[in-house]
């Protein structure tokens, strides 16, 4: 390492550890669902299983939040259900960091998220245009869209996608209320 990226480091380390009050809030925000994967090739298959998620929040004003997330995805598909070898599966521990921006508005605030994350796990995208089958690690960047609702935003509902490029599939967690 260079000597900017190691005092770099050293600078996000002990920024840390102050007792400033940049971080106005913390909370734990946990999901369970309906997890998809689905790959990049326009054909007719969807791979279904169950997500499980929880995300560290670090509330830095009503428009921010900083999430560093864990989770777990585990779906498959059927090749017999359209007739094809077609198959879309994703068996991984998520793991990585978004920020949330939010219009705090009465009763409904309106967010999108953004990220960057990898992907611990076994990986299959097979269609006639790709062929992987890959385990490992993969980067995924995640992304949102949703709403808060309710008088103190209690409630959320959201559409999440993690975008894996090396595997040419998307993961979608299906819409969430919390």
């Amino acid at each position: 390492m260079n000597f900017k990226t190691i005092a770099f480091i050293i600078i996000l380390i002990s920024a840390a550890q102050v007792k400033g009050q940049f971080i106005k809030n913390k909370a734990i925000d946990a999901n369970i669902g309906y997890g998809l994967s689905v790959p990049y090739d326009d054909v007719d298959v969807t791979g279904t299983g169950f997500y499980l998620q929880a995300e560290y929040v670090l509330s830095l004003s009503k428009w921010i939040d900083i999430r560093p997330y864990a989770g777990l995805i585990l779906t498959k598909s059927d090749p017999e259900e359209n007739g094809l070898p077609d198959k879309s599966t994703t068996n991984a521990v998520l793991i990585g960091g978004k920020t949330r921006i939010t219009a705090p508005i009465p009763w409904i605030a309106p967010y999108i998220e953004i990220g960057v994350g990898g992907s611990i796990g076994s990986f299959k995208t097979i269609t006639q245009l790709t062929n992987i089958d890959q385990n490992g690690f993969v980067f995924h960047v995640p992304f949102s869209i949703g709403l808060e609702l309710g008088p103190r935003h209690n409630y959320d509902i959201a559409f999440t996608y993690y975008y894996q490029n090396n595997v040419k599939q998307s993961v979608r967690l299906e819409t969430n209320l919390v």
